[in-house]
């Protein structure tokens, strides 16, 4: 006897597969071996009592505040705890309630499609990128005298371009150019200066590596020289908050964008009281609401990436349970890109005070962020982590599957 740990419906089918179960009868049973719980907040008492008592009615149960039953209180949140077989059945069951109920009933069936996503098509101005066969490397390159980890490495744009260069050699599926600090404490630099920074960077790149490039910087005029430049995504740590015109101008440019979390600006990021209400939920609200400000831009809605800012105004412990609830940010639909190279909080936790030295702390929160739904990973040590990024990928999308590659 074994308890079977299963996490998505293909392993339930396989499972089924191995005891000999015909076609019709796993179609019928793997929904119903895979548990989950909905959370849904802020709802009406009366609707609160309706959602449980359709739960209950089809075996499964939803958890609500005490004083909902009486509704001797006026709002709650809900927990619709199930199996993912009884939750669809309850949403199609709600659909014909009162109370904004159907549009409930449609909001979980399109969580459970979003939660089922694994594939994904980007298009830029040059090529299109898939991604879901395997997890996609970017390697970060930073133009600039006082990155946190780099800062000052790469003098001049010939070095920066040959870094970049080994980096691709190495297995980076995507480069990445900065040209303004955004460490804890950093101060920004005009416009001007990061051109000059970035533009010869991504100029030399261009000529030399077929990998697509990416201008990291949340200045709506940097982002169109280098997307003239050759770029093709823009990655904006601010999801395109800093400047105004970036929604538009990514619009304009046909490119995909990457959309972070931060609370503040990098200067300020890490100080004062760094609590959240509701960690995941407070950054997948805010995700949420910068991808409909990117589609209502004129953003092709399968060009949008969510990134959810570890160690952007989080603390070593938020950064953990990101990591460890990743799988949550799917619920959002795009792909998933996480950055922990070489960050503060792998310092605190393997006692390295020095970033190019966290190399094993790295490799462990890639691994954990690919097992827990990442797509792509933002990188210094394109080689090492392209190895780990191998394994996890093996590890979930099964060995032969990977080892071929």
């Amino acid at each position: 006897m074994r308890y079977l740990h299963l996490t998505s419906p293909p392993e339930a089918v396989e499972e089924l597969k191995k005891v000999g179960a015909d076609l019709r009868g796993i179609e019928a049973m793997a929904p119903k071996m895979i548990n989950a719980n909905i959370l849904i907040e802020d709802v009406e008492c009366r609707v609160a009592n309706i959602m449980k008592q359709e739960m209950l009615a089809i075996g499964g149960d939803a958890a609500v505040a005490g004083g909902s039953v009486g509704c001797s209180i006026d709002r709650t949140d809900a927990i619709i705890i199930g199996t993912t077989k009884q939750i669809k059945r309850f949403a199609d069951k709600i659909s014909s309630q009162p109370f904004g109920l159907r549009r409930t009933g449609d909001d979980i069936r399109k969580l459970f499609e979003d939660m089922s996503r694994d594939s994904f098509t980007l298009r830029t101005p040059m090529r299109e990128i898939s991604i879901g066969d395997r997890t996609l490397i970017m390697g970060t390159i930073n133009v600039t005298p006082d990155s946190f980890s780099d800062g000052g490495l790469f003098s001049n744009a010939g070095e920066a371009v040959d870094h970049g260069v080994q980096m691709a050699e190495d297995g980076a599926d995507i480069l990445d150019v900065g040209g303004e600090s955004s460490r804890p404490g950093s101060l920004p630099v005009s416009s001007e200066e990061e051109l000059n920074r970035v533009i010869p960077v991504v100029e030399g790149l261009i000529k030399r590596v077929s990998v697509p490039i990416s201008i990291d910087t949340t200045k709506a005029d940097v982002a169109r020289t280098a997307v003239e430049s050759g770029a093709e995504i823009i990655n904006d740590i601010s999801a395109m908050r800093f400047d105004e015109r970036m929604p538009e101008v990514a619009a304009n440019c046909g490119t995909p964008v990457i959309l972070m979390h931060m609370r503040g600006v990098p200067e300020n990021m890490q100080e004062g009281d760094l609590t959240y209400q509701s960690l995941r939920g407070e950054i997948i609200e805010f995700l949420r609401n910068r991808i409909d400000r990117a589609l209502a831009s004129g953003i092709d809605i399968g060009n949008i990436i969510i990134d959810p800012g570890i160690g952007f105004g989080k603390t070593a412990e938020d950064n953990v349970k990101l990591l460890k609830y990743l799988r949550e940010f799917k619920a959002l639909g795009k792909p998933i890109l996480v950055g922990t190279s070489r960050k503060a909080f792998l310092g605190k936790i393997t006692g390295e005070e020095v970033p190019g030295m966290r190399t094993s702390g790295t490799a462990a929160t890639i691994t954990a962020a690919i097992m827990n739904g990442a797509n792509i990973v933002r990188v210094h040590d394109v080689k090492i982590m392209k190895q780990a990024a191998k394994t996890a990928d093996a590890i979930v999308g099964g060995y032969s599957a990977r080892v071929s590659e």
